[in-house]
This record gives C-alpha cells, sequence and structure tokens, in this order.
C-alpha cells in the first residue's frame, strides 16, 4: 500500500509499526462488522515485513560495585563529576555538558529546554555530589551563564570509556543513566519515583524498558524480604 509507505516515510519504527497497526485493526473491524469479503491488504507478508519492528539487543546493566570503583579511580574532579551526575543522577550526557551554575540550587539541578519539550525539568542528586559540584563551580570561578563542562560529545563519551577501561569493561555515557534507574528500582525504590523523578519518562512503560531483568536469585531475595 503506496499510501501506508507514504505516510509512514521518516517516522521512527515503532511509529511506522503503530501505524501499520492501526489501519490493519481497521480493516478487520470493517470486514467483521459490515463486508465480510472485504479483503486486508495490510495482512500482506511483503507489508508485515516492511513494518516489523527488530527486537533491541538487551541493555547493559552495570553493578553498584563496578560503577562505584571507576568512579574511585577516577582522579580528575571534572571527570568524576560527569561520571556521578549520570550514574547517581540518572542524567543524560547531553545534560550534563549543558549544566551551568544558575542551574544548580544545592541537590537539585533545573534544566531549561529538557528532551521531553517542558519548559523545563529538574533533577535531584545525593548531598554529596552536591557539595563536590559546589565545590568544583567555585574553585574553577565558573561564572553563572557558562556551561561548568566546556566538552563536546565525543570528549565526554571518551571520559565515560576511559573510566570503563580502568576496571576492564565497555562503558557507554547512557549505561550509566540506566544503572541509576535499575540500582533505585532494586534498592526498593517505587517504580512511579523511578519514572517520573530519576528519569523524568512521560510513562512507565518508557521505564520498564531502562530496567534490567531480575535473576532468579534477585527475586527469591525480594520475596523472602517481603514476607519476613
Amino acid at each position: 500500500m503506496e499510501f501506508l509507505v507514504k505516510i509512514a516515510e521518516g517516522l521512527k519504527p515503532s511509529t511506522k509499526k503503530l501505524k501499520y497497526s492501526l489501519l490493519k485493526s481497521l480493516f478487520n473491524f470493517v470486514k467483521n462488522t459490515a463486508v465480510p469479503d472485504l479483503p486486508n491488504p495490510c495482512e500482506s507478508a511483503v507489508l508485515s515485513k516492511t513494518f516489523r519492528v527488530s527486537k533491541l539487543p538487551p541493555w547493559t546493566i552495570l553493578e553498584r560495585d563496578a560503577v562505584d570503583e571507576f568512579i574511585f579511580k577516577t582522579e580528575s574532579p571534572r571527570n568524576r563529576l560527569m561520571l556521578e551526575l549520570m550514574a547517581r543522577g540518572g542524567m543524560r550526557i547531553g545534560e550534563v555538558l549543558k549544566l551551568k551554575p544558575q542551574d544548580v540550587q544545592d541537590r537539585k539541578l533545573h534544566l531549561p529546554n529538557p528532551k521531553s519539550g517542558r519548559t523545563s525539568e529538574v533533577v535531584f542528586i545525593p548531598q554529596k555530589v552536591a557539595d563536590r559540584l559546589r565545590d568544583y563551580i567555585a574553585a574553577e570561578n565558573i561564572l553563572d551563564d557558562k556551561r561548568i563542562f566546556p566538552l563536546g560529545y565525543t570528549r565526554a563519551r571518551e571520559i565515560v570509556k576511559s573510566a570503563g577501561r580502568k576496571i576492564g569493561i565497555d562503558v557507554k555515557p547512557h549505561d550509566l543513566r540506566r544503572h541509576a534507574a535499575t540500582y533505585a528500582s532494586r534498592s526498593g525504590v517505587p517504580i512511579e519515583i523511578v519514572s517520573k523523578i530519576i528519569l523524568r519518562h512521560s510513562n512507565l512503560s518508557t521505564t520498564q524498558r531502562y530496567l534490567g531483568k531480575t535473576s532468579d536469585t534477585e527475586a527469591m531475595y525480594w520475596i523472602e524480604n517481603i514476607y519476613r
């Protein structure tokens, strides 16, 4: 169907799949309620393959000990802060790079023009990280309207990967954001808090894709704690 291909052009695979599914459901509804002999063009094998969404590989879930170790081994105060803001505050690498002193209010970091499209968002960070961030801004004499970490994405990603190499693991910036969410969830934080406060997602289904799979050992541990 040229119509379906045209209206889905340039969209994300998941959005294309949604449009395909809705149109397929519409044809089935008409067929089942009014026109039994109506063929459903969406049942074409070619279209079904075209709008199939490939399964994503499982996320890399970092254990707390590994994250603590490579953060501790990072000697540069600047680099350590960047790692902590992602791993402890769940921040995206782009949000860290855009951060300015005027956005910092102790443990609350205000993000203007966030990715979500909202007017602003707030990130909450641990007090120890907030103290180190305040001291770093003061020590570097960074002006309120200047970026705290004036780096490009390529250099920032290399800082993260270099930190991981210190302990022999491959780490990408978004792995640290996922770690913040997964660690909070496995520590008993309600998923609503993980979703709305740590990750700042608009719906829970997005958050659930971030969280790692639960092993049998971990499942038994939590069941025992519930009924202890």
